[in-house]
């Protein structure tokens, strides 16, 4: 497959993502878009690591992945460790306002 596919689907889902967080009110909703456009950039950088690699993974040792991909990984996990933390915050924000409408945080400033 040639990678302009790869950067069509990856700009796509990155607009998606963007489109849903400036007009959606829901945190919930707004999490999931921030996860949409993090996973539009693993796209892109795990398409580029292949298309870029030096040498083929299986013809070099073994044990070598690519920079790009272990980048990836690290992104995975700082975006479930985001998740996480923001789905708490999302549930003491119910638990408060019983709402989880971005518009009502101006009542968690008193």
């Amino acid at each position: 497959m040639e990678i302009n596919w790869y950067i069509s689907l990856s700009v796509a889902l990155f607009c998606i993502g963007i489109i849903g967080v400036l007009t959606r009110r829901n945190a919930i909703i707004i999490f999931m878009c921030i996860e949409v456009m993090l996973n539009a950039v693993n796209l892109l950088l795990v398409a580029f690591s292949k298309m870029h690699a030096a040498a083929p993974i299986g013809k070099a040792m073994p044990s070598v992945v690519s920079d790009a991909q272990i980048f990836v990984f690290f992104i995975m996990v700082v975006a479930a460790a985001e998740v996480a933390v923001g789905l708490a915050i999302i549930v003491m924000m119910y638990r408060n306002v019983h709402s989880v409408d971005v518009n009502f945080l101006n009542r968690l400033k008193n």
